[in-house]
């Protein structure tokens, strides 16, 4: 809003990598960080079935390499990007921060991302969340992994974590959720073993979808520790 060179905060959607659209998914974000002297910017990406993570991971670089390019028009620095993403969002903004080839691919140089954000996800260890998914979590992963146990590791971003990738993390995640939990913590270990920043919170009294829904909101500490993290690695 002041018309100088804001870091930019993006934004990717859940829904299983099958369903979810940046109308729904964004919620109040966006007048919370353009309030707060940020530039905010929530994407679409292709879904399952018209293509697989992989597709969708490019689909969301070209994004980016498409707002950079628009970076003085739009009025933020290109070299200052936040990643956040939710529940299959999350995987994805994880894929993008950790395995190179998707950035380099679409000619995002990877210091850009200065930090990455992830709401409740449960996907990065894509072979382990399927080895312990029930009938109808393990169906949505094999649609979007398929049976291919080679394609789901290459999927996974802990199979990345060891750089080069984001060099700050926040990764937050719903207390009660016991996939949610052992997943997060599994990728705050390899990343910060890795020798990024990392810090890894468990969120009480929330659940999967009201983490996303109230962050933005007044009170809301999620969003406390988002505000933090975005001041702190700037």
């Amino acid at each position: 809003k002041s018309g100088g060179k804001s870091a930019l905060l993006v934004f990717i959607h859940g829904g299983g990598w099958s369903r979810g659209d940046k109308a729904t998914g964004t919620g109040t974000k966006a007048s919370h960080f353009t309030e707060n002297g940020y530039a905010f910017a929530s994407l679409n990406y292709r879904l399952v079935p018209e293509t697989n993570p992989a597709g969708q991971a490019a689909d969301i670089a070209a994004a980016l390499a498409n707002l950079r390019a628009n970076a003085n028009t739009l009025g933020f620095d290109p070299e200052r990007i936040f990643l956040m993403g939710h529940s299959a969002g999350a995987h994805l903004a994880a894929l993008i921060s950790t395995d190179p080839q998707y950035l380099q691919s679409a000619g995002v140089p990877m210091p850009a991302i200065r930090g990455t954000i992830l709401l409740d996800g449960a996907g990065y260890d894509v072979p382990r969340q399927m080895a312990n998914a029930g009938p109808m979590l393990g169906q949505l992963y094999r649609d979007a992994f398929s049976e291919n146990r080679d394609l789901q590791l290459r999927l996974s971003p802990i199979a990345h974590a060891a750089g080069p990738n984001s060099a700050n993390w926040l990764i937050l995640f719903d207390k009660a959720r016991p996939d949610s939990t052992s997943q997060s913590t599994a990728l705050a270990d390899a990343l910060s073993h890795a020798g990024s920043s990392v810090r890894a919170v468990p969120i009480a009294d929330t659940s999967h979808m009201q983490l996303n829904r109230n962050l933005g909101l007044s009170g809301d500490e999620a969003t406390r520790l988002v505000d933090q993290f975005l001041a702190k690695a700037l």
